[in-house]
């Protein structure tokens, strides 16, 4: 063996730790990506204390233009100008099936706590407008899937 080298067991024993954090790092990526983002216990239970009216939706209309409608598309569908360029595909409004599972408690929570690539809003919107932007929200699926009531609150 040549002064300055590495036995051969070592370079094998290197070879084998990087490949480990290579797909240690892959897998933990996957399960980030991949995992349920589902709301908490108490957040599905949050009663929604903003009435659906025409000013509340008009108001939660508003916001979404400015903070969601570039990622969730100006129908709701989620394809927005920017959802290409995500590592998650923004959720589908307009999906009656799917929006009818969840509570506004938990469109609440999403909208307040975020995740990645989509931002907490609890800092950048008050509660008030956070309600606003469920009542606004609901009306996607509203329009496609008319007769489909949304989970019970």
């Amino acid at each position: 063996m040549n002064p300055g080298t590495s036995p051969p067991s070592s370079n094998l024993l290197l070879k084998v730790a990087v490949l480990f954090v290579i797909l240690a790092s892959g897998g933990a990526i996957f399960l980030y990506v991949n995992r349920d983002w589902s709301a908490p216990a108490a957040a599905k239970k949050l009663q929604n204390p903003v009435p659906a009216t025409d000013e509340s939706i008009a108001l939660g209309m508003q916001i979404y233009s400015t903070r969601c409608q570039h990622c969730h598309g100006a129908r709701g569908d989620g394809k927005g100008e920017r959802a290409g360029n995500l590592s998650i595909a923004p959720s589908d409004f307009t999906d009656a099936h799917a929006m009818g599972l969840i509570t506004d408690g938990e469109l609440f929570w999403k909208i307040s706590h975020g995740r990645r690539p989509m931002p907490s809003f609890r800092d950048k919107l008050s509660e008030q407008e956070r309600w606003e932007l469920v009542d606004f929200i609901r009306t996607f699926a509203q329009r496609s899937g008319a007769g489909v009531a949304p989970a019970a609150n």
